[in-house]
């Protein structure tokens, strides 16, 4: 019994220190009803998690924000697991030829998240901030992800109660064949207006999926013509950035 409380108690301060993905300061009152715990037990999760350096509380705002044991143990990531470290030189190299920004992304569940962007350096260009998290059913990055996940993982995220009723279902599953053939996706105007992205999978040596590679920019200068030009770059930096992960 007392393991099982244990456990729960570490489920719950892990609830807690996730609920900061989605804003840098939070309230005790935010947080409880983020995770919908009574603020007596959020105060106590949270008096442990300060005490270990994980959050920090503002005595000013009496708000609470990731600590520094956070970033000491980021900091012990191994870069060779780890593709936003060990793929920036190329994204950088890719930022420069083709004048926009580059974006790497992952899924997690039913999302896909961007671990990495190099900004445009273009006086009108789209700003990626790295950490967004996006669902798999709009943009060209989750459609590849999609389009080269397990069956499974498509069969939840078309079956999620969260899909768009203006969304239809055959029509995106023979999208995701298409990008399955053709080995890149694209989308304009699809989760932002004025927005356009090309997209292409990342696969390591050992054949398996580890990110969705994109180039995106506003959709009057990423146009289906320049899309298609910048697809078989984009493809091949994909390629070759594939060889250098394990």
């Amino acid at each position: 019994m007392e393991e099982k409380r244990t456990v729960r108690a570490v489920e719950r301060a892990l609830d807690l220190l996730l609920c900061f993905r989605h804003g840098g300061e939070w309230g005790l009152t935010e947080l409880a009803q983020q995770v919908g715990l009574h603020k007596s037990t959020v105060h106590r999760l949270l008096a442990t998690l300060e005490d270990k350096g994980f959050v920090v509380r503002d005595e000013t705002t009496d708000k609470y924000r990731l600590g520094l044991s956070l970033l000491e143990l980021s900091a012990r990531l191994t870069l060779a697991d780890d593709p936003s470290a060990v793929l920036l030189g190329e994204m950088e190299k890719l930022r420069d030829r083709l004048g926009e920004t580059i974006s790497l992304y992952v899924r997690d569940g039913k999302e896909r998240v961007r671990i990495q962007a190099v900004q445009s350096t273009q006086a009108i260009r789209r700003v990626a901030p790295v950490g967004a998290r996006m669902p798999l059913f709009v943009g060209a990055s989750s459609k590849v992800l999609l389009a080269y996940a397990a069956p499974e993982v498509r069969e939840a995220v078309l079956n999620d109660p969260a899909w768009p009723a203006s969304l239809d279902r055959e029509a995106f599953v023979r999208q995701l064949e298409e990008i399955a053939k053709n080995g890149y996706a694209t989308s304009i105007e699809e989760r932002e207006p004025g927005a356009a992205a090309v997209a292409a999978p990342i696969f390591n040596r050992s054949g398996r999926l580890v990110a969705a590679l994109a180039v995106s920019g506003p959709s009057n200068r990423l146009t289906p013509g320049v899309m298609r030009k910048y697809a078989p770059i984009l493809m091949e930096a994909a390629r070759r950035m594939g060889t250098m992960l394990g």
